[in-house]
């Protein structure tokens, strides 16, 4: 009898102003992502946006404004976690951050529909899209601007690929050699590589070195025991 008694018609229909609004923003925000062929595209943000909204909504109409303000604080800490689902190392470069950002873009404009925040959440899609749109031009053009390597901090990554049954005698032969080269490490991961292979990464603590150098380098570890491929790579970080 409960669920009979909380029908109430004109709260359902604010409700469902709430989820189109929030349907309709997230799935601006994501034809854009869905265009760029991005990880998050389409759905997953219209999922996001209107997920934001339904659990912002039922807390208004449950408890009122403080409990919104409530669930809104957990929304914002729990899109954190798919966030980092779209989030992708590939030979020490990070991909998807952007991506993440914009699936955090979305559930603030569902929590604003949910919250009846109608114009504010369409005035956040304005902005969200124009982060992703408008400011590519100005990305590409400093991205075409010649490097300065005094004002850019680089991680440069050494990678091994060995045997599983190998592993640690490869490794302690790999910081043997970085060591004796003059390259100490700051970080050793290590990740499945085809069946039988793993591939050992040492990032090293040095953000500038030789590339001729390296590259001699590379060829002795490439020569030692249990090392079936051997290679370094730079990469930009914040």
């Amino acid at each position: 009898m409960e669920s009979i008694n909380n029908i109430d018609f004109l709260s359902l229909a604010d409700t469902a102003i709430s989820l189109s609004t929030a349907f309709v923003l997230g799935g601006l925000i994501g034809v854009e992502r869905q265009y760029r062929q991005r990880t998050a595209g389409l759905r997953t943000n219209i999922l996001v946006a209107v997920g934001a909204a339904i659990f912002v909504d039922a807390a208004n109409r449950l408890v009122g404004h403080e409990g919104a303000v409530h669930v809104m604080a957990y929304v914002v800490s729990g899109i954190g976690f798919l966030g980092a689902g779209v989030i992708m190392r590939e030979e020490g470069n990070i991909r998807g951050i952007n991506t993440a950002a914009t699936l955090w873009g979305s559930a603030a404009v569902g929590v604003c529909a949910g919250a009846d925040l109608i114009l504010e959440a369409v005035l956040a899609t304005c902005f969200v899209l124009a982060a992703n749109t408008l400011l590519r031009p100005v990305v590409n053009l400093i991205n075409r601007q010649p490097l300065d390597t005094e004002s850019v901090e680089v991680t440069n990554s050494v990678y091994i690929i060995t045997p599983k049954h190998s592993q640690k005698i490869a490794l302690k032969q790999f910081i043997e050699t970085l060591e004796l080269a003059g390259y100490q490490t700051q970080d050793i991961e290590v990740h499945q590589f085809g069946v039988d292979d793993v591939e050992i990464q040492a990032v090293l603590t040095a953000t500038a070195v030789n590339g001729d150098q390296m590259d001699a380098l590379i060829a002795d570890i490439a020569s030692l025991d249990y090392v079936s491929q051997a290679f370094w790579s730079p990469s930009t970080t914040d």
